[in-house]
C-alpha cells in the first residue's frame, strides 16, 4: 500500500499535533518501559485523572497509544518505541539550537 504525498503531510502534521503538548509528551515517555492505566499515569506524571485521560484520547486517536481491557481498567501503551527515539531526536536538535543561539550571544556581547 502505497500513500500519496498529501496524506503523508496529514499523517506527520496530526504525529506533530499529538505530541505538541508538554503533557502528552510527558505521558509518551511515562508509557516508554510500562504500560498502564489512567490512574497510574496521573499518581506518576502528578496530574488530575481527568487531564491525563483526556490527553491519552488525543493520544490514541492520533494512534501513538494503544489500550487493552484488564478487567474492570484500560491500560495502555505505545503503539511504536520508535515514537520516544523520535521524541529523543527532537530534544537533541532543539538542545543543538539552543547552544548555537549562546554561541552567538556570546560573540554578539
Amino acid at each position: 500500500m502505497t500513500i500519496s504525498l498529501d496524506e503523508a503531510t496529514l499523517l506527520h502534521r496530526q504525529c506533530c499535533q499529538a505530541i505538541s503538548d508538554p503533557k502528552r509528551i510527558a505521558i509518551v515517555y511515562a508509557l516508554c518501559d510500562n504500560e498502564r492505566n489512567v490512574t497510574e499515569l496521573a499518581d506518576f506524571l502528578k496530574l488530575p485523572q481527568s487531564t491525563v485521560s483526556r490527553h491519552l484520547k488525543e493520544l490514541l486517536n492520533r494512534g501513538m497509544v494503544k489500550s487493552r481491557r484488564d478487567g474492570p481498567a484500560v491500560i495502555y501503551s505505545l503503539t511504536d518505541e520508535r515514537i520516544i527515539h523520535a521524541l529523543d531526536i527532537m530534544r537533541e536538535v532543539l538542545a543543538d539550537m539552543l547552544r548555537r543561539r549562546a554561541e552567538l550571544v556570546n560573540i554578539v556581547a
